[in-house]
């Protein structure tokens, strides 16, 4: 699978301001690698994450993206499939899907995540 050819679709929180923040980060990091991404919204789309096999509750405490393919990848695969496009973030994507720090990785984001959440009420 190519990490950076075609059109991708990435869910993401749009009532998370740090989500949003993030969104905007990578669009302006690299405007001809965020062209070949679409942002969709998950908020208030339970249906139509159900219908992609997407958990709505998954949705929210890990990133999901659609490959080119029409493949759904969350979590880490997902962010490294996301920063290979933009040259600036593809060592970092690079590196935390090494066997070590992967699983250190995915720790600390689910940290991160249950915790603004919960801070929100939304978890």
């Amino acid at each position: 699978m190519s990490y950076t050819a075609g059109k991708i679709t990435v869910f993401y929180d749009g009532a998370c301001p740090r989500c949003v923040q993030d969104r905007n980060n990578y669009q302006s990091s690299d405007p001809g690698a965020a062209e070949q991404v679409e942002w969709l919204d998950i908020t208030g789309r339970e249906r139509e994450l159900i219908e992609l096999g997407i958990d709505p509750r998954k949705a929210l405490t890990e990133l999901h993206i659609q490959d080119v393919d029409g493949q759904i990848l969350s979590e880490l695969d997902a962010y490294r499939v996301l920063m290979a496009r933009v040259p600036r973030y593809r060592l970092l994507g690079w590196f935390i899907g090494l066997p070590l720090v992967r699983p250190l990785a995915s720790r600390f984001y689910h940290w991160l995540v249950t915790r603004r959440l919960s801070r929100e009420g939304r978890l």
